[in-house]
């Protein structure tokens, strides 16, 4: 998933993007809530990670602003307050869970999963799309008994077409979907990813999938769906 990390203590910000880079999401890792705001509205999140006091505008400011806007990412809240009173602010602020510092990172992955699931397109920690499963635990493809493996960003490549299907995906849109910010992917970066990710699909029978549409980008286009 995209995710939007949003935490001002640096001993904190790090290992949780570590830890979500490793398990092959991509995240934007910002340090203040007015800068995380300008993001916010910029892209197209899967999931929201705030910190409840940030500097300039806080964790529950933000989810309040964004959910006003429309945006319906889930909002997961970190933050030392504890009271049965914070949660129920938090909650009615729009987040969708809420985690209690210090955070436990086997916890807060546990928690990423639960909400990326979500989509009525997961079942369990696979993506369906027709008789094609993606495998979230395992980073596979598999279409009836055959399977290949995927690297960590060919997996978010398809995803992001999976939970877009049949939608033109311009090569900008894809770049910030996979690429975090401050990272430079070199010119070419898509077009490779791209071909690399449907020769893994020959390999499992699944051809003509990845449509390039002309001067506009790629659309995952399966048959008879």
């Amino acid at each position: 998933m995209l995710i939007l990390l949003v935490e001002d203590d640096p001993s904190q910000l790090e290992p949780l993007r570590a830890a979500l880079l490793k398990v092959g999401h991509t995240v934007d890792a910002i340090a203040d809530g007015e800068t995380a705001q300008w993001y916010a509205f910029r892209k197209d999140y899967d999931l929201l990670i705030l910190d409840w006091m940030l500097p300039k505008v806080s964790g529950v400011e933000l989810c309040q602003v964004y959910r006003r806007a429309g945006k319906l990412a889930p909002v997961l809240m970190l933050t030392a307050k504890d009271t049965i009173l914070d949660k129920v602010m938090g909650l009615d602020a729009g987040a969708d869970d809420y985690l209690v510092k210090p955070v436990d990172v086997l916890e807060l992955l546990a928690r990423v999963r639960a909400l990326g699931r979500r989509s009525p397109m997961w079942q369990g920690d696979i993506l369906s799309l027709g008789d094609l499963e993606l495998h979230l635990s395992t980073l596979t493809l598999e279409l009836g008994s055959l399977t290949t493996q995927l690297s960590s960003r060919e997996f978010q490549l398809m995803e992001y077409l999976m939970r877009h299907p049949r939608q033109v995906l311009s090569h900008n849109q894809i770049e910030q979907a996979l690429w975090s910010c401050g990272e430079e992917p070199e010119s070419n970066a898509v077009t490779t990813l791209v071909r690399r990710l449907r020769q893994r699909l020959q390999t499992i029978g699944v051809k003509d999938w990845i449509e390039t549409v002309h001067r506009m980008g790629y659309r995952i286009n399966p048959p008879n769906l």
